[in-house]
């Protein structure tokens, strides 16, 4: 946001007053709006409370001016437009149609006192920021004013925005332009009196009131069709326009304005494909006229605009003249609009939603016709797919394609008006990610992504059932604990996308089940072998622990009704070890795994298979060692790996087994894997390793 300066009581009195007259005379808007303009230098002052103002002016002074206030706390807030204070700014215009109106009034004021400012050789003048300060309140005119005044159908207020801001921000290229202006004005103005005096003349003599005036581009207008088309100022032939403006009653508008259109064509050579009809479905702005472009006198294309006093004054005045001419087409279009860009801030990301409102903005319109002749609207590139989900989500989602006039056209086809579309549909079809890129309109996409996640839900549980069906059939038991270790080896952070691969086909379910077996057969007992056996019968096996500081395992495990010498396992996914609360869990083999009481996966076991898990405690410890691993973070200083290896080694009770440290960001995380006694040892460790100097977390995993 541009920062505010501070100005006295009598310059705010002044800039509310010459803002209420550009509301008045320039835009048409009178009563509440600026009464609402006038006060505000009064409640800045504390002359006047919000309470006074809804006791003498009433309810709807009181709204616009909240409205504006709202806006003034986030220019206050922070002298940069980020996104969500731009979605604040957005939500706040949209409560009330005035205060749109007031703001754009209110920049175009400044931009002009700005201008006064530089001409009388001040650039500083009352505003403390300078040059800077006109920079960024021109662009501020540029990418969102200036928008939303041709959004508004304001479109002289839009051009002065445009041409001030572009005073600011190109200065070259805006004085080369208006020096080239200057030096082809008088042969400009010549061409035009040459090409206007045989149609006024033919126009009136058939019976049309009208008058008939040139007008020279906006210097933005001719500096944009300068950088579209790479050319210099002299390549841009169209630098005028000709506008014809009739004055007859409503009900014969549509039938004098063809007519003149037909006397002008009948003069000149038009270029059909410069047509724009907005006599028979105006802009959503309201914005009605008939738009040609011939070739004229010397060869030299013209551009030829037919309205009505009325169309000329809704022209000028955009959504203000609404409130003179009631029931004119168009205005519930604006409504829609605005809702439609609530919606939008509301549930989209901050920048998203500002590069899609500015695209809409700017965005001319298309409109087609349904197989029924309901007449829809839609932005330039929407697509058949775009029609499907505006007529319903399942109709979207089902689209094969569309019929054209007759013909059969794919989901990419990008509609034009006139278009009758009809959707084609398949109930074996299904949205796909790539549709994401094909749809134009935010209504579109949020429907398929909505689509997308059903699916992936859908797929997921589909894929699940079929993977234990084949489990089930190979009289295998998939464990859950198991099952979650074969996900992560096999590369899946997510077990969404594990079970999705599986039902587009890309997974193998026999791959998954070899994998699952696999990892089941690593699960060694706490022996030290494949074979579960019990405790009782355990001899240590010194070639398989040579090299290795491994005691005997010779504690006591007690399982359900104080049953000793039964065979088990230490579940993997929790490593529980001496001192642990732990309980047991019958497998399918008729095996014991023993998990702790904190295991992730005891919730799951204890829901799904109740019958199947018994008591287990620890009773008569002996000397075995356990493999446990803590996860570690800290601050990445010179020597800390070192200082956390010392600690271990210094205790001839414990064993390092491996460590792996990563680095990022002056930050390190990593795990250590210890052999160790029992639950009170890895207190004592956890302790030791915390005070550390630049350990933030120590946790077993």
């Amino acid at each position: 946001m541009v920062k505010e300066f501070t100005f006295t009581y009598e310059e705010k009195k002044k800039m509310a007053a010459q803002t209420a007259e550009i509301l008045t005379e320039e835009i048409g808007l009178k009563g509440d709006a600026i009464q609402a303009v006038h006060l505000i230098p009064e409640i800045d002052e504390g002359k006047l409370s919000m309470a006074d103002i809804e006791a003498q002016y009433g309810s709807s002074v009181v709204r616009i001016l909240q409205g504006l206030d709202r806006i003034h706390q986030l220019y206050q807030k922070n002298p940069v437009v980020e996104s969500e204070n731009f979605r604040n700014l957005l939500l706040s215009f949209a409560e009330d149609m005035r205060v749109i109106l007031i703001m754009i009034a209110d920049r175009v004021n400044l931009m002009r006192t700005l201008l006064k400012s530089n001409k009388e050789g001040d650039p500083q003048g009352i505003f403390v920021g300078g040059k800077a300060f006109m920079e960024a309140v021109s662009l501020e005119a540029a990418y969102l004013y200036a928008p939303l005044a041709h959004k508004l159908g304001l479109y002289k207020l839009k051009s002065e925005l445009e041409d001030l801001s572009l005073k600011y921000l190109e200065h070259d290229a805006y004085y080369h332009i208006r020096e080239k202006l200057s030096e082809t004005k008088a042969s400009r103005d010549a061409y035009i009196q040459r090409f206007i005096g045989p149609v006024e003349e033919k126009v009136k003599a058939a019976g049309i009131k009208c008058h008939i005036k040139g007008r020279t581009k906006s210097i933005h207008s001719i500096w944009q069709k300068m950088q579209k088309q790479k050319c210099p100022f002299e390549g841009v032939y169209d630098l005028f326009a000709i506008r014809i403006i009739i004055d007859c009653p409503e009900g014969q508008e549509k039938m004098q304005c063809w007519q003149a259109y037909s006397i002008v064509t009948d003069m000149y050579q038009p270029n059909p494909k410069r047509l724009r009809d907005w006599l028979s479905v105006p802009k959503s702005n309201g914005y009605e006229s008939l738009h040609i472009t011939v070739l004229g006198p010397e060869q030299k294309w013209v551009e030829v605009q037919i309205r009505t006093e009325r169309m000329d004054e809704i022209a000028e005045r955009g959504v203000a003249a609404h409130w003179r001419y009631k029931g004119v087409k168009g205005e519930s279009g604006l409504d829609e609009w605005l809702t439609n860009i609530r919606s939008m801030l509301e549930h989209s990301d901050g920048l998203e939603a500002m590069d899609q409102f500015k695209m809409d903005l700017y965005e001319d319109e298309v409109f087609v016709f349904t197989p029924r002749g309901d007449l829809l609207k839609f932005p330039v590139g929407a697509t058949v797919l775009d029609f499907a989900y505006h007529i319903h989500s399942k109709v979207g989602n089902q689209c094969t394609g569309g019929r054209i006039n007759g013909r059969v056209v794919p989901i990419r086809y990008q509609l034009k008006s006139g278009d009758q579309v009809e959707v084609l549909t398949s109930a074996n079809q299904k949205p796909r990610q790539e549709w994401l890129n094909i749809v134009k309109t935010s209504r579109a996409k949020s429907k398929i992504r909505l689509a997308l996640k059903e699916t992936q839900v859908k797929d997921g549980l589909f894929a699940k059932e079929m993977l234990e069906r084949k489990f089930k059939n190979r009289k295998i038991e998939m464990e859950d604990s198991i099952m979650f270790h074969v996900v992560k080896k096999m590369g899946f952070k997510e077990v969404s996308d594990f079970y999705k691969q599986i039902a587009d086909g890309i997974l193998d379910t026999n791959d998954v089940i070899e994998k699952y077996l696999e990892l089941k057969e690593g699960e060694k007992v706490i022996t030290g072998d494949n074979v579960a056996r019990s405790a009782s019968e355990f001899e240590l096996d010194e070639s398989k622990v040579a090299g290795l500081n491994v005691p005997m395992n010779d504690d006591v495990l007690i399982i359900d009704r104080n049953l000793k010498g039964i065979d088990y396992q230490l579940a993997r996914c929790c490593s529980p070890i001496y001192g642990d609360s732990v309980f047991g869990f019958v497998t399918i083999n008729g095996g014991i795994k023993i998990h702790r009481t904190d295991c992730p996966n005891a919730p799951e076991l204890r829901r799904r298979y109740g019958y199947r898990i018994v008591k287990a405690k620890w009773s008569g410890k002996g000397s075995s060692q356990y493999s446990i691993t803590l996860r570690v973070i800290g601050t990445d200083d010179i020597g800390i790996v070192n200082n956390l290896t010392s600690i271990i080694s210094k205790d001839e009770k414990l064993v390092l087994r491996s460590i792996n440290i990563d680095s990022h960001d002056g930050l390190f995380s990593g795990n250590l894997e210890v052999m160790i006694d029992d639950t009170s040892r890895l207190e004592t460790l956890i302790k030791k390793l915390r005070v550390v100097k630049g350990v933030k977390q120590v946790e077993r995993i």
